[in-house]
């Protein structure tokens, strides 16, 4: 789908398919994947959001361990230099039913302090990261304009 109407040269190793009993795997695989699309863009990411998640070859973001911890931690760091509304967490959507959370982070993310954002693809994870739409081809095997922002944000 990406940098598929240039030339490219790129050498990157990512591994996929790490998912042996619905959370095993490699939790940063979607994120080496959400750098290397914003290098190949020159988009910029977010840096206040932070990404946990595997993903497979058809660009599907996987279910992780240890959700809870992860999201507690960052939200903690976050906390001590000072949260300002734009920190979160990115993590797959079949982690939600997962959630156990302080009520601390609830507060927070319901008064629009602390976001969780629950994605299903790299699609929408990028979108998330980046503020702009992943998009999708037109008739004519173009992308839309990058100078849209994602409705999501």
């Amino acid at each position: 789908m990406f940098a598929q109407d240039f030339p490219l040269s790129l050498t990157a190793s990512i591994c996929f398919e790490q998912l042996y009993n619905g959370v095993d795997g490699d939790s940063a695989s979607s994120t080496e994947l959400y750098a290397l699309l914003s290098s190949l863009s020159s988009v910029p990411i977010n840096q206040s959001i932070a990404v946990t998640g595997s993903v497979n070859q058809k660009g599907e973001i996987q279910p992780i361990g240890g959700v809870n911890e992860k999201i507690e931690g960052f939200y903690q760091i976050c906390k001590i230099r000072g949260l300002d509304g734009s920190h979160g967490v990115m993590i797959p959507v079949q982690n939600i039913d997962n959630l156990s959370l302080s009520d601390e982070i609830v507060d927070a993310c319901k008064n629009g302090i602390f976001h969780i954002y629950a994605v299903s693809s790299i699609e929408e994870g990028i979108e998330v990261l980046t503020g702009v739409p992943a998009g999708k081809k037109d008739k004519n095997g173009h992308f839309p304009s990058r100078n849209s922002k994602c409705p999501c944000i």
